[in-house]
C-alpha cells in the first residue's frame, strides 16, 4: 500500500514537473521572437523622385563654351555710360562760371604797361559771359579794380575757337606808393565762389582799372582818363 502511494505521488510529480516546463517554454519563446535583432526588418529606403531635386541648383557651363554673361554685362553698362554723357548738356548756353574757362594773363607796355587777361572755354563748354567787367581783386583785403569804360559791353558766348579778352591797370595814380603785389585774383562775377588766383610778377597796385570784356585784344587797352 505505501509501495503505491510512493509510486503514484512520483508519477504525479514527473507529470507536473513537465506540465511546468512546458508552459515555461512557450511562454519564452515569444519573448525571446519579441526581442530578437533579426527578427527586425528596416524598411528600404525610397528613390528620390523629380520634386526632390532644387529648383534652383546650378546648372554647370558646358566644358568649351564660352561665358558670354559678363562682357554683355560690361558692354551695356559702357554703352549706358558712354549715353549719359552725351546727352548731359550741363552749362550749354548757361552763364560762364569762373571754374568754366582757362584763364591766363600776359604783360603789356602800352598806355603804360597793364596786364591783358585772356579767357576761353574750357573743352566741350559752351557759355555766356555776364554782362560787365570781370572782377579783378588784388591782395588780402580783396581791394577791386573799377570800370575803365563808361558803358557796359554786349553779352558773349564762348565756345570753341573764342577767346576775349580784358584790360588791367593795377595803378592809374602818379604818384609814388601802392600795395606791392604779384598775383591777380580773377571772377566772372561778384557772387561767383570759385576765383582763382594768376601769378604775373611783382606789380603796384594804387587805383586799379579794368576794361569790359571785347573779342578784339587791341579794344581792351585800359586807358586812364
Amino acid at each position: 500500500m505505501n509501495r503505491r502511494l510512493h509510486t503514484a505521488l512520483a508519477v504525479t510529480a514527473a507529470l507536473g514537473a513537465g506540465l511546468l516546463m512546458t508552459a515555461c517554454g512557450g511562454s519564452d519563446k515569444p519573448a525571446a521572437s519579441a526581442t530578437s535583432p533579426s527578427s527586425v526588418t528596416a524598411p528600404a529606403p525610397s528613390a528620390p523622385t523629380a520634386t526632390d531635386v532644387p529648383t534652383d541648383a546650378p546648372t554647370a557651363t558646358p566644358t568649351g563654351s564660352a561665358d558670354t554673361s559678363g562682357s554683355d554685362q560690361g558692354s551695356s553698362s559702357g554703352k549706358a555710360s558712354s549715353d549719359k554723357g552725351a546727352a548731359d548738356k550741363t552749362g550749354y548756353g548757361q552763364a560762364c562760371g569762373t571754374n568754366d574757362i582757362t584763364w591766363s594773363v600776359t604783360s603789356e607796355s602800352q598806355a603804360g604797361g597793364y596786364f591783358l587777361i585772356k579767357a576761353k572755354a574750357n573743352p566741350g563748354i559752351t557759355c555766356v559771359l555776364p554782362i560787365g567787367i570781370p572782377v579783378v581783386a588784388f591782395g588780402s583785403d580783396g581791394t577791386e579794380a573799377t570800370p575803365a569804360e563808361q558803358s557796359a559791353g554786349q553779352p558773349i558766348t564762348l565756345r570753341a575757337g573764342v577767346t576775349v579778352y580784358a584790360g588791367v591797370n593795377p595803378k592809374t595814380t602818379p604818384q609814388d606808393g601802392g600795395k606791392e603785389l604779384d598775383s591777380l585774383i580773377l571772377s566772372v562775377s561778384d557772387t561767383d565762389q570759385n576765383p582763382v588766383s594768376v601769378k604775373v610778377g611783382s606789380y603796384v597796385v594804387d587805383k586799379p582799372i579794368v576794361t569790359d570784356w571785347h573779342t578784339k585784344a587791341t579794344d581792351a587797352v585800359p586807358f586812364s582818363g
